[in-house]
Formats: structure tokens, C-alpha cells, sequence
């Protein structure tokens, strides 16, 4: 590594941390003045509002601006090199614009390589300690007030309960049926059901079974007051607050969880394949837009580094309005997740590839 490249991954690597510094503690002091009424009102303690709160909601934000900040701090410190006519000094040496790309790409794969470490498994940790001091001292505490819930439990397997108490974990009027070839074989009904924690299953009381035979008129019915001990797709978890649940999983627990809602046959999968598929595609993004940066900002001009800057801002600002506008979509259901995630880095990568040409030389 040349004394140059050490000097360029310097200035790419400080740039960046002061950025993010300064950005994540305007959000910190945003935040605390919005929020400084709810801590009073549920008297939240003062060491968990700076430990368990904002210790882990700042290496969230930070992470979540990384791609934007990396791109906006590349534009600003390579169009200051730039008006200072480092950049043509540097290639006057004979050394080639795409071996001046090089530091960038050390740079930004190094931040890359952080920040998928961080998205895959610290950060998870992170918000499920600051999603949970959120549902006790900022959020009213919840219960479970929908009515008349129906959820496939396996994709043969359906379950129907009027209500459930999150606080007793009981569901009421719960109904189980299983069928095949369109054709009801098998029906369980019971007047509450309640999960065992000890024993993680479902206990069944004043329960009824129905099986269905080959004949039309063959019926084995089976009642009892006895709790019945059963294993069923079905969870407490599935009726707590599922607000941001999705950030407090690893990418492993992503992983299982996709595979558990496609086993139900259930909707609502799109959220959690779009946070799998971005913890991938962000560390891509970080190298993307940082060599994107590179380029918007390499030639100097006569109006100084203002013109560049903005230009990286209203390219920033149109990254977010791609990413946003396509996750729409896709948690709709109008466009698979993996595209949707992917298609703002296909598109600048395609941006940048033109812009590359277009370089002096």
C-alpha cells in the first residue's frame, strides 16, 4: 500500500466518522426533545433512557444513514481535494483514475464488511433492548384487541380463535381444522385455549374433536373437561406487539422466521424478506455510492465545491426516494422483495458505470 492510498483511506475514513457523528447527534437531540415528555410521564430512570435507550438507538442511526453519509462525505472531502488540484497532481504521476479508485474501495469495504456485521448480529441485540425500553417508557402498553382472528397455522391447517389475552395468554372459542383436497377431515374446537410456558403448548379445555371418515356417515367425535395437551403452529409471539419485530432479529432468526410464515401459507412474509435481503444489499450500497461519490466530485470547477455538493446531495436524495418508493412496493406485494431491495443499487451501479466514462482522464 502506497504512503497515497494510506492518505486517501485516512481522510475517506475521518470524513465519514465525523459525518455520522455530527448527523447521529442531531438525531439524539431531536429526539430527546420530543421525547423528554414521555420520560417524565412514565418516570422513566435516567441511567436506562442513556444506556438502554440511546446507547443503542445511536449505532442504529448510524448505521441506517451509513450508505448516504459514506456517499455525501466521499463527494465533499474529494471535491475539497479536487479545488485544491491534489486530484490532477495525482494523475499527472501517471497514475491511471482507476487505480486512484482503489483507496476508495479499501475504504468503503472496510466500513462495508462493519456494517454487515453489525445489521447480521449487534444491532439486533441493540434494538430489541431499545424496542423494548420504547414499549415500557415512550409507547402505551398494548393488548391484543382484535376479534375474530383467522390464521393458517400450516398450509393444510387452519385456526380460528373471537379473541385472545395476551396477559393470561388464553385464546377463546379456539378452533383448529385441518384439511385435504379441499375437504374438511378434521375438526378441534374448545372453549379456551392457554400456552404453557413450561411445556410450550397449547392446553385445551372443554374441547370437542371431529374426524371425518371415508363414509359419509363415519364420525368420531371425542369431548372432554381434562386440558388437552397439543402442539400447535401457533405462538404468544404471534399476538404481541409485532411493531419493528422484524429489527430485532439476526439475520439466522430472519431466516427462520421467513420460513416459518411460508410453512402457514400466511401473508404479511414481505416485511421480514426485505429486512433479510437488506442486510445484504446495504454493505453493497456503502461501496456503490462511495465510488459514485468519487465520481460525481473528481473534476474540479471553477465554481468551487458548492455545485458538486449539491449535486451529491440531490443524487442522495433521489437513492431515498428510489429505495422508499420500491419497498413500498414490494410490502405491498407488487414486486418480489429481493428486487425491490436490490434495484436502487442496480440502478446507480448502471448511474455510476455512465458517469465513469465521462471522467477526464
Amino acid at each position: 500500500m502506497k504512503i497515497l492510498d494510506k492518505y486517501l483511506i485516512k481522510k475517506f475514513l475521518s470524513t465519514y466518522v465525523f459525518a455520522v457523528f455530527i448527523i447521529v447527534l442531531v438525531i439524539v437531540v431531536i429526539d430527546f426533545v420530543e421525547k423528554n415528555d414521555n420520560f417524565i410521564e412514565h418516570r422513566a430512570p435516567t441511567k436506562a433512557i442513556f444506556l438502554q435507550y440511546y446507547a443503542n438507538l445511536a449505532p442504529y442511526w448510524a448505521n441506517y444513514i451509513s450508505p448516504l453519509m459514506i456517499f455525501i462525505s466521499t463527494v465533499f472531502f474529494t471535491a475539497k481535494l479536487a479545488s485544491h488540484t491534489e486530484i490532477v497532481a495525482i494523475l499527472s504521476t501517471g497514475t491511471s483514475f482507476r487505480r486512484l479508485m482503489y483507496p476508495y474501495i479499501l475504504g468503503s469495504s472496510i466500513v462495508a464488511v462493519f456494517s454487515f456485521f453489525m445489521v447480521g448480529w449487534v444491532l439486533p441485540k441493540a434494538n430489541k433492548t431499545r424496542i423494548a425500553f420504547e414499549n415500557q417508557y415512550i409507547e402505551d402498553k398494548y393488548y391484543f384487541a382484535d376479534r375474530d382472528i383467522h390464521m393458517a397455522v400450516d398450509k393444510n391447517t387452519y385456526a380460528y380463535l373471537s379473541s385472545y389475552d395476551n396477559t393470561s395468554k388464553t385464546a377463546y372459542d379456539f378452533t383448529l381444522e385441518k384439511v385435504e383436497n379441499n375437504q374438511l377431515v378434521e375438526k378441534l374446537t374448545s372453549r379456551r385455549a392457554v400456552y404453557i410456558d413450561s411445556i410450550k403448548k397449547w392446553q385445551l379445555y372443554d374441547y370437542k374433536i371431529r374426524k371425518v371418515g371415508i363414509l359419509k356417515d363415519q364420525l368420531t367425535i371425542a369431548s372432554g373437561a381434562v386440558p388437552l395437551d397439543t402442539a400447535v403452529n401457533m405462538f404468544p409471539t404471534d399476538f404481541e406487539n409485532t411493531k419493528n419485530i422484524h429489527e430485532t432479529m439476526t439475520i439466522p432468526q430472519l431466516r427462520k422466521q421467513i420460513a416459518l410464515v411460508n410453512s402457514r401459507g400466511a401473508e404479511g412474509v414481505e416485511i421480514f424478506q426485505i429486512e433479510y435481503y437488506q442486510r445484504f444489499a446495504t454493505p453493497f450500497a456503502v461501496i456503490i455510492l462511495s465510488l459514485m461519490g468519487l465520481i460525481v466530485s473528481a473534476r474540479k470547477t471553477r465554481g468551487g465545491v458548492g455545485l458538486q455538493i449539491a449535486i451529491g446531495f440531490v443524487l442522495a436524495f433521489v437513492y431515498i426516494l428510489f429505495y422508499i418508493m420500491s419497498k413500498g412496493i414490494a410490502e405491498a406485494g407488487d414486486m418480489p422483495a429481493l428486487l425491490a431491495v436490490w434495484l436502487p443499487n442496480l440502478v446507480f451501479s448502471f448511474i455510476a458505470t455512465v458517469m465513469y466514462f465521462t471522467v477526464p482522464r
